[in-house]
């Protein structure tokens, strides 16, 4: 992998959470979340308890609650289809403050909203203790076919290239007093899209040949390789062990 790429979503720190290696988080995140989603929806506390292991991961990674939330308003959609469930689903309905609602729609809205929340949140904490650079080695330590981290390492590292590009056309289109106002406008900005697209992979070319002159064959260089401890797994593995006893309990309880 090359260089270092900051992202939004990564929250600087040197907190345990921080310190852990990115496939033992990447594994630890992806059995917590197996853990949510097995749990029966109608074990409502076991949901709360999930959430509380959240908070104690959050609180140890030094991750304010503010950082958290905000950047978990990607969720906003999920929770719109949600909250239509109770009034479009069929089967028995209950009144619900002078509300007819179904009663199943009522149970597969907590659902999605409860797993989802929790999933999310989950994936938040994981980017904001871990670089990007660090999480693709790690989906690489963990085996994840190599064409599909390269395939990710680009589109990180070139979504910026490309919103520069966009970020610079715009500019050109202000400089000449143009402004989009209404559906007249819109061949001048399909146009721009257009032109986006070829200096999109003109760019993709030039950069795929300097590669190759490079030594490029195919795969890219690893320049540090980061093992994990059996006492980073360890405490790697609380979360997700904490999580499969919830689990259990909301099965038998």
């Amino acid at each position: 992998m090359g260089a270092g790429h900051a992202h939004r979503l990564y929250r600087h720190g040197r907190s345990p959470v921080h310190r852990l290696p990115a496939h033992c988080k990447l594994a630890a995140v992806l059995c917590f979340v197996l853990a949510v989603v097995s749990t029966p929806r109608e074990a409502v506390w076991a949901f709360g308890a999930y959430a509380l292991l959240l908070a104690a991961v959050a609180a140890t990674a030094r991750v304010p609650p503010g950082f958290l939330l905000r950047r978990m308003l990607i969720e906003v959609p999920f929770v719109a289809f949600a909250v239509l469930m109770p009034f479009v689903a069929g089967g028995p309905h209950i009144e619900v403050a002078g509300l007819s609602l179904s009663a199943s729609g009522l149970w597969g809205a907590w659902n999605i909203l409860a797993k989802g929340t929790l999933g999310v949140a989950a994936s938040v904490l994981l980017s904001a203790t871990t670089e990007l650079r660090e999480l693709l080695l790690g989906l690489q330590r963990l085996r994840m076919p190599p064409l599909l981290v390269q395939i990710a390492s680009f589109m990180i590292r070139y979504g910026d290239v490309i919103g520069d590009e966009m970020r610079r056309m715009r500019i050109a289109r202000a400089s000449r007093g143009f402004e989009a106002r209404g559906v007249r406008h819109w061949g001048v900005l399909a146009k721009s899209a257009g032109a986006l697209f070829i200096r999109s992979y003109e760019r993709g070319e030039r950069v795929h040949l300097a590669m190759v002159s490079r030594g490029y064959s195919g795969a890219m260089p690893v320049i540090d390789e980061v093992s994990a401890t059996r006492a980073q797994w360890s405490y790697a593995a609380v979360l997700p062990g904490a999580a499969l006893a919830v689990c259990l309990m909301g099965w038998t309880l």
